[in-house]
């Protein structure tokens, strides 16, 4: 489990300059299979394939991995990915945009895209030199039990702005098993680049 985690770290390094959303790893008796997920896959892949050639020697070399086999999976619906959400929002945080507006975005993004709940949680030095959490949340999420395992999926990505490292946390209920109902993933539609206005429930802790 702990190489799995050094090794998911160093692919979404390696990729940074990719919308990368989750990393998997399954262990099979041909070897192990990485799918990485992204918004971008001509990106990961590279021209001819150069980058997934370069990264698989590096799994290889550095990792000891035996036969890596990675996979690149397009991500349809990015607003459903905590990984892209809370990437998305450590960047915002990063180029100093205020985290209000960032939350409420966000949130209002993901909601629209389908989800049934949605909490993103920004903690640290968010606006003066003492840690604070802030907390936005609409809709409805599981907060435990093996609902919230079946039907919540998380992201956590950790910002660097000046004043120190901020952590941002976010959690998307994308079906609720317990009533049999599936959310119905909508036709991605062009978004607005300006960030809207409208309030979202926003809660302080």
């Amino acid at each position: 489990m702990k190489d799995q985690v050094f090794i998911k770290e160093y692919i979404k390094k390696y990729f940074a300059d990719t919308r990368c959303g989750d990393v998997e790893i399954q262990y099979t008796p041909l070897g192990t299979r990485i799918i990485i997920y992204t918004t971008s896959p001509g990106l990961v892949i590279g021209t001819g394939g150069d980058r997934i050639r370069e990264v698989t020697d590096k799994l290889k070399n550095e990792f000891g991995i035996d036969n890596p086999q990675i996979d690149v999976q397009k991500i349809q619906e990015p607003d459903l990915d905590p990984h892209i959400v809370a990437s998305s929002i450590a960047s915002g945080l990063e180029n100093r945009i205020n985290f209000k507006r960032l939350g409420k975005y966000h949130l209002e993004r993901v909601m629209r895209a389908g989800a049934i709940g949605c909490e993103i949680i920004i903690k640290g030095k968010i606006s003066g030199e003492k840690a604070r959490k802030e907390r936005f949340v609409a809709g409805y999420i599981k907060k435990s039990g093996e609902p919230r395992e079946r039907d919540v999926i998380f992201g956590r990505v950790v910002a660097n702005p000046p004043l120190g490292n901020i952590a941002v946390n976010v959690s998307i209920m994308i079906r609720h098993s317990d009533k049999k109902i599936e959310i119905e993933r909508p036709v991605s539609k062009p978004q607005q680049e300006e960030i809207p206005a409208t309030p979202i429930a926003e809660t302080t802790e």
